[in-house]
């Protein structure tokens, strides 16, 4: 195992409750169906939209048509991403990541409100969004790692509310495999995905996914050991990270189960991905670098296998 058994199991338990909560916000702003008896027995059906706030809310389209405006995005981020890189652009980046991290946080707990406080005449996408201001500030500017990690949970459900109304469960498997398949080249190949994770870390000191720098036993012991020795002692810390896409994709593939199939699906989903994500952990080993995405699509497609024979 990479990482240690508690460090391990504290990534896992971000995972799950990253999906868990994504589950709830996507289902908060997904339509509902509202059911009226009249007084002489007639029933009327009416189908009520929720709109995602600051106008963020996607346009109605073909289900492949939108797997193709996300991919052609997601290319189109990674290129400008790195011409953002080579040219240092870091001040252009880390507003960037703001932006994303502010709207997102806000349209997630806002559909937290939404739940909480359904049918309320209170704007509560301007309390969510007052909310969201100094977890964003905090998360970029101030770097702290309870923080940066609690609105991690927040980011991938806002973002995956967006994403999941345009897409069916063929699309989205598509897009696993084309997304699982850039991450082996990018981890195994051209090493891309690893100097990405380290150009955040050391130059924009922000990290898109979980973060938890942690202490082993034998750091802690030459920490001691050079403490008396050195004038100021260093210690080197290990890293245990995990991807902002390998949260948000297979959450968009629960979300897509969950508006087409119901809940029972959708959580059979989000329980093989983390199954196949502790996998993962287990198999991988320290000092060595791994695609998490090939694991947690097979995982999602498991899933999907299962719930078809159910």
């Amino acid at each position: 195992m990479k990482h240690e058994v508690k460090i391990t199991a504290i990534l896992l338990l971000m995972f799950l409750a990253t999906q868990l909560i994504g589950l709830a916000v996507i289902d908060a702003y997904s339509p509902k169906t509202i059911t009226t008896i009249a007084p002489d027995g007639t029933q009327t059906v009416e189908v009520q939209n929720v709109t995602i706030p600051y106008g963020m809310d996607p346009p109605k389209m073909d289900p492949q048509i939108g797997f193709a405006n996300i991919a052609i995005s997601l290319v189109i981020a990674i290129l400008i991403f790195v011409l953002l890189m080579k040219i240092q652009a870091t001040t252009l980046i880390r507003a960037w990541f703001t932006f994303v991290s502010l709207i997102t946080i806000s349209i997630a707990l806002n559909a937290i409100f939404i739940r909480f406080f359904p049918g309320s005449d209170i704007r509560l996408e301007f309390i969510a969004l007052g909310l969201a201001l100094p977890l964003t500030f905090y998360k970029i500017f101030k770097r702290n790692i309870i923080v940066h990690n609690a609105t991690e949970l927040l980011i991938y459900p806002g973002l995956a509310a967006i994403f999941v109304p345009i897409l069916n469960v063929w699309a989205i498997i598509v897009l696993l495999f084309i997304i699982s398949i850039y991450d082996m080249y990018a981890v195994w190949k051209s090493s891309f995905m690893v100097g990405l994770a380290k150009y955040q870390i050391q130059n924009l000191k922000i990290f898109t996914g979980f973060f938890i720098p942690y202490i082993t036993k034998n750091q802690l012991l030459n920490f001691r050991k050079a403490k008396g020795k050195l004038k100021k002692s260093k210690v080197k810390v290990s890293l245990a990270i995990l991807g902002g896409g390998d949260v948000a994709f297979p959450l968009i593939f629960a979300g897509v189960m969950l508006r087409a199939s119901g809940l029972i699906p959708a959580l059979i989903i989000v329980a093989s991905s983390t199954i196949a994500l502790l996998a993962l952990f287990a198999y991988s080993r320290k000092g060595k670098f791994y695609p998490a995405m090939p694991f947690i699509t097979l995982g999602c497609l498991i899933g999907w296998l299962i719930t078809l024979l159910l």
